[in-house]
């Protein structure tokens, strides 16, 4: 029947008992399917991660500069990774970054969430923050 109309027999579920087919032009189903795939492909959100490192001894103005930078980020629908990084003795005052991370956080407040919690790893302290949704 396919060949009859000039056109091409296609197995659309192998899978299935029994077997589904379709008579119709294999080109033009594989440009449809091109087509979808592009569509779907223009609709995804491409999700990406900046960095932002601290210091378990930095000062007050300094924050504010980095706040500043991860408010940036953050209005570009970017998530934002703070880090801190433990040297030497640092190691033994782990409480002071989970400090510095409160007052960072205290600072993007408003515009940001905290999609992983601080968590200690080795010697790095890391906190991932997303911007909040807009209602």
């Amino acid at each position: 029947m396919a060949e009859e109309q000039d056109l091409d027999l296609v197995m659309i579920s192998p899978n299935a008992n029994p077997p589904v087919c379709r008579i119709m032009d294999y080109n033009k189903h594989l440009f449809e399917q091109s087509k979808k795939a592009k569509e779907s492909k223009k609709n995804q959100k491409v999700v990406n991660i900046k960095e932002v490192r601290l210091s378990s001894t930095i000062e007050e103005h300094d924050i504010e500069i980095k706040a500043n930078n991860a408010k940036k980020f953050l209005a570009n629908e970017d998530k934002v990774k703070v880090s801190i990084r433990f040297r030497g003795r640092q190691n033994n005052y782990t409480n002071m970054g989970a400090k510095v991370f409160e007052v960072f956080l205290a600072k993007l407040g408003d515009i940001a969430t905290i999609e992983r919690a601080p968590k200690l790893e080795g010697n790095n302290m890391f906190m991932i923050l997303a911007p909040k949704k807009q209602q």
